[in-house]
C-alpha cells in the first residue's frame, strides 16, 4: 500500500464507481473498496466483477465486504492503513422506509464514524449527503449545517440530515467534511444515462400521457447535475487541501439551473419531433397543489400492477420539494475546485429527453 489510503464505502454504487475509477487514474492511492453482502456468495460475485472491472489497477485495490446493518460492519478492515474515508454507502430513494433510513443512512454512519475515531493515522472523513436534507427549509440555503428539527418531505431527506447531526455533534473531533449532493439526472454533458431515478420516471409517465397533473409551482428552481461533475467535484476537494470541518454544495446556483415550468417545456419540446408522440395527442400536464396530487395518489391504491400507480408513488415522497424555492450558495465549492463549469441545463435536459426515448428509457441500447 502507499502512504495515502482511502477507504470507499458503497464503491460499487454509482458515484462510488465513478470516484474509485477517478482516483485509480490519479495513480496517487491505494483504495480499500467496501461495498455492500448480504451472504458470501454475494460477497463473492460482487468481487470478482470489482477486481475485473478494475483489472489495470489490481496492485492498487483491496475489495472487503459487509453490511452497514449489523454491530461493526467494518471489522474486516485494517484501520491502520486508512488516511482518509469516503462515505458513500446509502439508500438514496426519496420513498425509502423510515426504518431502512435509520438503519442504514443514519446508524450506517455513526458506526462508520466509530471505526474512523479508532484510525490512528486518519486525515480527512467526507460524508456524502443531500442538498435535500435541508428538508423543505426556503430561501437562501447556505452551505453550513442544516437544522436537524425539519420538517421534512421524506424519511430520506431527514435521516441524512440526522447523519449529519451525528457528524458534528458526536464525532467533531474528527477532521470531516460533508458534501451534499444535488439530483443526479445523467452521466455526463452528452444527456447518457445509466442510472435512473424519480425524474427519468417522470419523463416517462409525460411521454405516455400517463399522468395529465404535476405537482409543484412553476417557477421553482430545480438542482441538478451530472455523475461526472459530482465524481469530480468530490475528487478534486479529497486533492485540495483539507478545509477543517467544512460543507460543500456539490450542485449549482440558482441562477444556473433550471425551473420546473422550463423543464415541462423543454422535455414537451423534444416529445413534439417524436412522430409515435404526436400520433397520441398529449396535452402538457397542469400544475397542480399537493392535496390535489395527494388524492391522486391516494386513488391509485391498490392498483399495485399498474405503471402509474408505481410512478406516482415514487414521486410523491419528493414532491412537495417542488413547491419550496430554494437557493442554494456553493461559495465553498467553488473556491475548492481548479475550474468551476457549469453546463447549459436546457441543452442538458434535451439531451437527456433524446437519450430517454432513443434508448426507451434503457430497454433498448
Amino acid at each position: 500500500m502507499s502512504d495515502q489510503c482511502i477507504l470507499i464505502t458503497g464503491a460499487d454504487g454509482y458515484i462510488g464507481s465513478k470516484l474509485t475509477r477517478l482516483l485509480l487514474q490519479d495513480g496517487m492511492y491505494s483504495l480499500l473498496l467496501w461495498v455492500r453482502a448480504d451472504d458470501e456468495d454475494e460477497a463473492k460475485t460482487k468481487r470478482t466483477a470489482i477486481l475485473e472491472r478494475y483489472s489495470d489497477y489490481s496492485d492498487k485495490i483491496t475489495v472487503i465486504t459487509g453490511n452497514l446493518q449489523p454491530d461493526n460492519p467494518f471489522e474486516a478492515v485494517d484501520g491502520s492503513l486508512v488516511t482518509c474515508i469516503v462515505h458513500c454507502a446509502a439508500v438514496i430513494r426519496f420513498n425509502v422506509e423510515s426504518e431502512l433510513a435509520d438503519a442504514v443512512n443514519r446508524d450506517g454512519a455513526r458506526k462508520l464514524l466509530s471505526f474512523a475515531r479508532d484510525c490512528p493515522n486518519l486525515e480527512r472523513f467526507v460524508q456524502l449527503s443531500t442538498l435535500y436534507a435541508s428538508g423543505l427549509a426556503s430561501g437562501s440555503i447556505d452551505e453550513v449545517l442544516y437544522d436537524k428539527s425539519g420538517p421534512f418531505a421524506n424519511h430520506y431527506e431527514r435521516s441524512k440530515c440526522e447523519a449529519e447531526h451525528i457528524v458534528h455533534d458526536e464525532y467533531n473531533d474528527l477532521p470531516w467534511q460533508i458534501l451534499r449532493l444535488a439530483t443526479v439526472i445523467s452521466d455526463n454533458d452528452s444527456g447518457e444515462v445509466s442510472q435512473y431515478n424519480v425524474f427519468h420516471n417522470t419523463m416517462q409517465l409525460l411521454f405516455h400521457g400517463l399522468i395529465s397533473l404535476v405537482p409543484g409551482k412553476a417557477n421553482v428552481p430545480l438542482y441538478f447535475v451530472t455523475g461526472d461533475f459530482s465524481a469530480k467535484a468530490i475528487f478534486d476537494i479529497i486533492k485540495s487541501d483539507y478545509q477543517p470541518h467544512s460543507i460543500y454544495h456539490i450542485g449549482h446556483r440558482e441562477e444556473e439551473s433550471i425551473t420546473l415550468q422550463a423543464l415541462m417545456d423543454c422535455c414537451f419540446n423534444i416529445f413534439a419531433k417524436d412522430e409515435t408522440f404526436c400520433k397520441r395527442n398529449i396535452l402538457k400536464p397542469l400544475f397542480t397543489d399537493l392535496e390535489t396530487f395527494k388524492l391522486l395518489d391516494e386513488g391509485l391504491t391498490g392498483l399495485s400492477a399498474s405503471v402509474v400507480s408505481e410512478a406516482v408513488t415514487s414521486i410523491q415522497p419528493f414532491a412537495p420539494q417542488l413547491f419550496i424555492h430554494k437557493s442554494f450558495d456553493n461559495t465553498n465549492l467553488v473556491q475548492a475546485l481548479p475550474s468551476y463549469l457549469v453546463p447549459d441545463m436546457l441543452a442538458l435536459t434535451e439531451n437527456i429527453v433524446q437519450h430517454l426515448i432513443k434508448t426507451q428509457w434503457g430497454r433498448k441500447q
